[in-house]
């Protein structure tokens, strides 16, 4: 789904949240939303779906969320950065994704047992009453099984152990090309081989909107790869620093001066 934005505006009270946002983001692309915290990106993410009145102009796949919310609702997957206390229980949540978006048992089972969510185990637990982890799980598991054209993932990976981050990172890999994915994330480097494209905000304002390389070419800090071969000893990447990833990778981030 496009997304697009002319003049976009949002006060809470005096405080101006967003101020004269223009956005074009093409259907498909892979977007990394970035910057501190109260720069607007949760403010900007729910006004992109409807959840908040705006000033400007919004278009979201060429519907306006003011008018065409419910619509626009079924086209699109939101996992928020807080879950919600939901008493339904897991089985009925599965249930009730499955038949509004058409989606198979099979399939939502698929992808939750791909992040170590066994649905029939928890099927009667109340949503509210699992642990942060598992809470983000299930729904990552309802989102990215949705069929959705626009999956929007506010901070997506903060409740995640380093070994399920990895997983949902295969599991975004794994998106249709046609799917627009907004990603919401403080873990920028985490998130480099996902996205294709970068907005950072900034006090309420557009500080850059370009692609991803370049985005990542001016930050004071780089993300330097390694890979060993065969059965090396890994032990000294741990020891320098280093981070295991996906396929034998190891990352590390690191200053400009370090990586010189």
């Amino acid at each position: 789904m496009r997304i697009e934005t002319r003049g976009l505006g949002r006060s809470f009270g005096p405080v101006r949240a967003l101020a004269g946002i223009d956005l074009a983001v093409p259907a498909g692309r892979r977007v990394g939303l970035v910057g501190p915290n109260g720069s607007g990106k949760s403010t900007l993410l729910r006004v992109v779906m409807g959840l908040l009145r705006f000033d400007g102009e919004v278009k979201v796949g060429g519907l306006d969320p003011r008018r065409e919310r419910l619509s626009l609702a079924g086209r699109l997957a939101y996992v928020p950065q807080s879950a919600p206390a939901l008493a339904a229980p897991v089985a009925e949540l599965v249930r009730l994704i499955s038949t509004v978006r058409a989606v198979p048992l099979a399939e939502l089972d698929r992808v939750a047992r791909a992040l170590d969510f066994d649905l029939e185990a928890r099927a009667a637990v109340p949503f509210r009453a699992l642990s942060g982890g598992m809470k983000q799980k299930l729904l990552l598991a309802l989102a990215l099984s949705s069929q959705a054209e626009l999956v929007v993932l506010d901070e997506p990976t903060a409740s995640l152990d380093a070994e399920t981050r990895e997983r949902v990172f295969e599991l975004f890999a794994g998106l249709p090309k046609t799917v627009t994915l907004v990603l919401c994330s403080h873990r920028i480097d985490e998130m480099r081989h996902l996205i294709d494209h970068v907005v950072a905000l900034a006090d309420g304002r557009v500080g850059f909107d370009g692609s991803a390389a370049d985005y990542l070419r001016t930050r004071t800090r780089s993300v330097v790869e390694a890979q060993l071969r065969g059965d090396a000893d890994t032990r000294w990447l741990g020891d320098l620093g280093f981070q295991p990833g996906v396929g034998g990778w190891w990352r590390r981030l690191v200053d400009q001066e370090q990586k010189a």
